[in-house]
């Protein structure tokens, strides 16, 4: 049957592909093969499908190189776009950094002018106070001076009374020698009175003058005051909300974390030592409020740049480099499963350092399987921080490290497909995005 289909396949054939022979000669005879019509169709498709996937590898090579270049330009472009970010972010890092040290230099500032007023305004309180006493002794003298000329006055009347019916002079032939000097004293007395009276009403005078300047002036210094705990206010605002809104923005509670730095900041001396201001044993004034409420604002302040130290919010690779990979599920690269990536990936040169994000605890440094050479970090607040993939481990287990310090070289150890970091960071030994971390602090660091 299959000959038959071949003999009728040829004959149709025979026209557009007669049959050829093509003879091999040697010295001693001579052979030729037979090509058939079938077996010529044949060699023919066979040549026209080499010849196909020739020109279709070539254009896919043409376009996957087409398109890598362009990739490659557009990974150029979002690299300089990148930088050009991080440059701007870095100088508004450093305007921050500018603007908090101002900020704290003006504090200072006030601060200096604000006890120099309040010990002037302790000093007028007290002269107004010495000033009361003296108008209540001089209103004393008086009222008993003036009791005692009116009993000499009634003295003299009566001595006047009995002595009716005598003329002046012979009256005061006729009194005795003590009655005499009585009249002369109360004479003496009187005109004593009459003049203290006088210094009183001029002491008085000037007293109720120098109570109004000091009134005067205590409203200009309240005036000064005010202005000045205005100013001492917005730069504590400016100072505290963006710190609060990087907290907030990290998912964390910052009156959790303040709590629990003020706990192990609390010795006295320290940062948070309580400020008072000495009333004289009466109640706080609206002033004292003020600076209190300011202080308690900068002890935040204070507590706020313990705790970022404590808290991841930076880059572990400072050096240029390419975000390849998201927190979240992900395509897995070598077996194509979908499965939950745990960090994010930054993708750099071999041998790029590798920096600690907070100050913390070295409790990991080695190999570990799929990680590669890897450093896990303990933070405060429960916080662990991973570092996978390394080439080189700088740090060993039981180290302190602070916030930038290098603990160890970019890689491709492990289960990768490249050079690049894998970071983690864990919060209670769950994974969360690295990313709110280092999103947060943008706009603040």
């Amino acid at each position: 049957m299959t000959s038959r289909f071949r003999q009728r396949l040829d004959s149709a054939l025979e026209r557009y592909l007669p049959e050829r022979r093509i003879f091999l000669r040697s010295d001693s005879e001579t052979r030729f093969i037979r090509l058939k019509p079938s077996s010529q169709l044949l060699a023919a498709s066979g040549c026209a499908v080499v010849v196909g996937w020739a020109v279709v590898a070539t254009a896919i090579l043409a376009m996957d190189s087409i398109g890598s270049g362009n990739f490659r330009d557009q990974a150029e472009r979002d690299l300089a776009i990148y930088q050009e970010r991080l440059s701007a972010l870095a100088e508004e890092r450093n305007t921050r950094a500018r603007e908090a040290l101002d900020a704290q230099e003006r504090f200072a500032s006030a601060l200096e002018q604000v006890s120099v007023m309040q010990g002037e305004l302790l000093s007028s309180e007290e002269r107004n106070r010495e000033l009361a006493k003296g108008i209540d002794v001089i209103q004393s003298t008086l009222r008993t001076a003036m009791k005692e000329r009116d009993a000499a006055r009634e003295d003299a009347l009566q001595l006047q009374a009995s002595l009716t019916g005598e003329s002046g002079a012979e009256a005061v032939a006729a009194l005795p020698a003590e009655t005499a000097a009585t009249l002369e004293l109360v004479s003496e007395a009187l005109a004593d009175t009459a003049r203290e009276r006088d210094d009183i009403h001029t002491a008085a005078a000037d007293a109720l003058g120098h109570a109004q300047d000091l009134s005067h002036k205590l409203r200009l210094m309240e005036d000064k005051n005010d202005l000045i705990f205005r100013q001492l206010e917005e730069a504590m605002a400016v100072s505290v909300e963006p710190l609060d809104k990087m907290f907030r923005s990290a998912g964390v509670d910052p009156d959790t974390v303040l709590d629990q730095v003020r706990r192990g900041y609390s010795g006295q001396g320290g940062p948070l030592t309580p400020i008072t201001f000495s009333t004289m044993g009466e109640a706080p004034g609206a002033d004292e409020a003020r600076a209190n409420k300011i202080l308690d604002k900068l002890d935040r302040l204070n507590l706020y740049r313990i705790a970022a130290e404590k808290l991841p919010f930076a880059t572990p690779v400072a050096s240029s480099y390419r975000f390849t990979s998201p927190f979240g599920y992900r395509r897995d690269p070598k077996t194509g499963a979908r499965r939950m990536h745990s960090g994010v990936d930054f993708a750099a040169g071999h041998g790029t350092p590798l920096h600690a994000t907070a100050d913390g605890t070295v409790v990991f440094a080695g190999w570990q399987s799929g990680y590669g050479r890897l450093v896990k970090i303990r933070h405060q607040f429960g916080i662990e921080t991973r570092y996978a993939h390394m080439s080189k481990i700088r740090v060993k287990v039981g180290d302190k490290v602070s916030r930038g310090d290098r603990i160890g070289d970019m890689g491709a150890s492990g289960r990768v497909t490249g050079v690049h970091l894998h970071y983690e960071v864990h919060v209670n030994g769950r994974p969360v995005n690295p990313m709110s971390y280092i999103k947060a602090a943008r706009d603040v660091f």
